[in-house]
């Protein structure tokens, strides 16, 4: 880590969740880029049946010396699908393996037969099966060259252009753009790059602002602070609390050695490096709990509780009088309510927090070229250990493992950064608790822009399949996200005749 700045995988990996998953605070990048994913682990609810496809998508949309091809996996859902001209659903891939989203977006599903609607779900470029060089495609910079998000557009606005043209009915379809978090964001810029391919987009979680000198950098923290501050007497307290006791606890042999026993520990930690990686892990912990705050109980990162905070919360209860030794018995208990909560684990992995479906060093490449977003702690309005953000730090640090140095202003001039008022058709959902909020839109821009608040919201909770448990303000915003699809349909066939579209003035409300 380079003093003074938050490190490379501090940055990409807080970006993870799809951007998606995690908050690294450790010494090397090399020695954590493989080990940070663990096991797959996700439940799907109804069973859900899709064809399996794959497409030959050009390696390089804007050049013309590359002209290879490689097969680019979708997934095919027609049940429900109302021929002819019946809308598509097209889901934007993420940073990830296309069949975990496809499973986690019960939205879709759930809405595909309410509209006689063809779900799509389109896999990334070098994600999952979707590698353009094979094996060789993360084998060096030359190879990873064409892993951008405007390949990944152009990639999905071709298919989208072949499908019309191969399926029977499918000729007149509109389409429109889901995704969440990095998809999300792709999702909006789909619609705002190619209007004549989506009618709409929904753009879950998806924080398109959150690049340098759009938003302040600490926002993000302070929104995992206020998770935990209001789901617990004195927790965000003892969380910053800790930080201070387990540099005194690890200052010596015995120290050390009690930590690992006492958070049963895979691998005890042996120096102050593995101490410092050891509160890397923690810090990354608080923020997943934070971005998967589920009012009920569910397996998208961990197997977890329901409100998983106020669990964890219940050990960190705390007042300042206690020794470090207590404070961090309950730090342990807490640490393994996201770890183990179903009782099975013998031992907590630190190097690994969240899912192996998402393609940490694919995101590693992208946040050190064009998804630079700035991330600082200041141990005060937050509860973590202070942090500047250092972009030439941050720039270093890519360079010394890619040979690549980030353009820090790219996605602001690639997709108009705060100035996308000429755009229309978008919906911006973003939830309360989830501290991605804090880059996305929430409020409206204009009557075709517009932000739907989920006070009650983690990430992307819209996007997951319904629950009993569900709080009023998700149910409600899935009702309007569907109105908003049914007034995008409406409009783009009444535009549409046979063989001939015609341009027609769109009215503002759904």
């Amino acid at each position: 880590m380079m003093a003074g700045g938050r490190s490379l995988d501090t940055i990409a990996a807080t970006c993870i969740i799809t951007l998606c998953l995690a908050c690294l605070h450790v010494t090397s990048l090399k020695s954590q880029l493989f080990t940070r994913l663990g096991g797959l682990r996700y439940t799907t609810e109804p069973p859900i049946s899709y064809k399996t496809l794959y497409f030959d998508q050009k390696i390089d949309h804007f050049g013309f010396l590359q002209d290879g091809t490689f097969k680019q996996r979708y997934l095919v859902a027609d049940k429900h699908w109302h021929q002819p001209d019946g809308p598509i659903l097209f889901y934007t891939g993420n940073e990830g393996d296309i069949t975990w989203f496809c499973n986690n977006t019960g939205f879709m599903w759930e809405v595909a037969g309410q509209l006689g609607a063809m779900l799509v779900f389109a896999e990334h470029r070098y994600y999952g099966e979707s590698l353009p060089f094979g094996q060789e495609s993360y084998s060096d910079s030359k190879h990873l060259n064409y892993l951008t998000s405007e390949q990944a557009l152009a990639d999905f606005a071709v298919l989208i252009q072949n499908l019309k043209s191969i399926v029977p009915g499918a000729q007149n379809s509109p389409v429109i753009a889901i995704g969440g978090s990095y998809g999300g964001m792709l999702s909006a810029w789909f619609r705002m790059k190619y209007p004549n391919v989506v009618v709409g987009a929904l753009a879950a979680s998806a924080p398109i602002w959150q690049f340098p000198d759009m938003v302040p950098c600490g926002d993000f923290y302070k929104i995992v602070t206020q998770d935990f501050a209001k789901s617990g007497n004195n927790c965000d307290g003892n969380i910053r609390r800790s930080w201070k006791a387990i540099n005194n606890v690890s200052s010596s042999a015995s120290g050390l050695q009690w930590l690992s026993e006492e958070f049963s520990l895979c691998s005890p930690l042996k120096n102050k490096n593995d101490a410092v990686s050891f509160k890397s892990w923690l810090q990354e912990t608080w923020v997943n709990l934070a971005m998967v705050d589920y009012p009920y109980e569910a397996s998208f990162l961990q197997p977890l509780p329901r409100w998983p905070i106020e669990v964890v919360c219940k050990y960190l209860g705390f007042d300042s009088t206690v020794s470090d030794y207590q404070l961090l018995h309950g730090v342990a208990q807490a640490a393994k309510v996201y770890y183990n909560y179903t009782g099975s684990s013998p031992c907590l992995n630190t190097s690994q927090t969240a899912t192996s479906s998402l393609g940490a060093l694919g995101w590693f490449f992208q946040a050190c070229t064009e998804m630079v977003m700035p991330m600082c702690t200041d141990g005060v309005q937050d509860m973590f250990e202070p942090e500047e953000w250092n972009f030439q730090a941050f720039s270093d640090e890519c360079n010394s493992v890619f040979g690549v140095r980030p353009r820090a202003d790219w996605a602001g001039t690639v997709y108009g950064g705060k100035k996308i008022a000429s755009h229309s058709n978008i919906i911006f959902s973003n939830g309360g608790l989830d501290p991605w909020s804090s880059g996305g839109v929430i409020s409206n821009i204009s009557q075709s822009l517009v932000s739907i608040l989920i006070p009650d919201g983690a990430h992307h909770l819209d996007l997951r399949y319904s629950n009993d448990l569900d709080p009023p303000s998700v149910r409600a915003a899935r009702a309007l996200e569907l109105k908003y699809f049914q007034k995008w349909i409406r409009q783009a066939q009444k535009s549409t005749v046979p063989g001939l579209t015609v341009s027609k003035k769109r009215k503002n409300s759904p």
